[in-house]
């Protein structure tokens, strides 16, 4: 398949940031349900190893048949892996340790970059956006979700070394666009982790507004213990605490990014 520029359907948007704790999964995850809660068709793709997207949809991750390390090596399809989550609304493609593997399997394999786009392909017109929370690397299952996107949002967490990394992840992205996906773009960065008492947060998104002006979403996301805690209950926080403010500020995340996106997906009871 060449890097051409393909027929609008789902948005396929990857989570990444190869600095860990950022918030990528839950990014992920409440976007996710954000979105399928404004009835549009979602599909996560859960592209770490460590599965969090997938224990924190109510997934056991330890006894999946089949996960995104079987859609990667082609012994499965996005189709035969995915798991449909009831309370949230959208449907899920698993990972657990497994994936791991793919990063060998994939060494001699032809074509190797592009094996998440062609599956995804696959797919598409089923779904309104397509979600894939990223490893915390920049490794082949990340330049994978980043071959397969439209866009790119990049959780940034509001604490000190903020910038770190950021510039040799927007180096890969511009290679990635220049190489394998000339459609990829940064849709924006997403402020998160953000505590109003404490100064440096302030500092630090004050810091990312001026080196990244209108890519910086409007809606920052708060440091909140209900959604520190949804998690481990198998839940989004929108299901956790509906009320709490970090469920809210995803809700306004979702609806950022559909106005952002405009009217070209369609709802999915149209």
């Amino acid at each position: 398949m060449s890097a051409g520029t393909r027929q609008p359907m789902a948005k396929v948007m990857a989570v990444a940031n190869q600095k860990g704790g950022v918030g990528k999964t839950t990014t992920s995850i409440n976007l996710a349900v954000s979105l399928a809660a404004a009835r549009r068709r979602v599909l996560l793709i859960d592209l770490d190893p460590q599965g969090n997207s997938t224990m924190g949809s109510g997934v056991d991750k330890s006894s999946l048949a089949l996960s995104n390390y079987d859609v990667l090596m082609e012994e499965a399809t996005l189709e035969e892996i995915s798991i449909h989550v009831e309370h949230s609304s959208y449907t899920l493609a698993p990972a657990n340790t497994d994936l791991t593997g793919a990063e060998v399997g994939l060494l001699d394999q032809i074509g190797r970059e592009l094996r998440l786009r062609d599956a995804i392909d696959a797919v598409r017109e089923h779904h309104d956006y397509v979600i894939i929370d990223c490893p915390p690397a920049l490794n082949m299952l990340t330049v994978n979700a980043l071959a397969a996107a439209d866009s790119v949002m990049i959780p940034v967490q509001c604490e000190y070394y903020a910038l770190e990394g950021l510039s040799a992840l927007l180096d890969t992205i511009e290679k990635i666009r220049r190489i394998l996906n000339r459609d990829l773009q940064v849709d924006g960065l997403l402020r998160t982790m953000y505590d109003p008492r404490n100064n440096l947060s302030g500092q630090v998104s004050q810091q990312l507004t001026k080196h990244f002006g209108d890519k910086v979403y409007s809606t920052v996301i708060p440091r909140n213990v209900r959604l520190a805690e949804a998690p481990s209950h198998g839940l989004p926080a929108l299901l956790y605490d509906r009320n709490s403010s970090g469920a809210l500020a995803y809700l306004a995340l979702a609806g950022e990014v559909l106005r952002r996106d405009g009217t070209h997906l369609r709802a999915a009871n149209q």
